[in-house]
């Protein structure tokens, strides 16, 4: 059974919180090397997902079922957002994030357009051509 737009919100919000107070906590291992570096970097990715999450319920649920988060304000922010998260961390974290973020916005647009779009089918007409002189 799917959660309600209010608990989602609250789940997704909690979650982007503790995934930003667990990087802070583990922030010397984060920036050790370059493979924790990355890490760090997806862990920034996962913050922009949750965030993005969080914003979206929260719209719905105050103007809508309708409502859709668009790229500019709701996606441009989250995404500022964990880019600054990163920035705690480690320099590197910020582009990796800004990497692992894209792909996520990526396919996170795709099974939405899949699950929520219209199914319209192809023209039944066909197309006439014109006899040339």
């Amino acid at each position: 059974m799917a959660a309600s737009n209010a608990s989602s919100f609250l789940f997704s919000l909690l979650i982007a919180l503790l995934l930003f107070a667990s990087m802070q906590v583990f922030r010397n291992q984060l920036g050790s090397s370059q493979p924790m570096t990355i890490a760090g970097g997806f862990m920034g990715s996962l913050v922009f997902v949750s965030l993005l999450t969080a914003v979206s319920n929260f719209e719905m649920n105050t103007f809508g079922e309708n409502f859709q988060a668009r790229v500019f304000p709701e996606v441009v922010t989250c995404l500022f957002m964990s880019m600054i998260c990163c920035a705690f961390v480690h320099r590197v974290c910020v582009t990796t994030c800004v990497i692992f973020s894209m792909i996520a916005l990526y396919y996170i647009n795709r099974i939405s357009s899949t699950t929520y779009a219209n199914s319209v089918g192809p023209p039944v007409g066909y197309a006439t051509q014109k006899k040339q002189k």
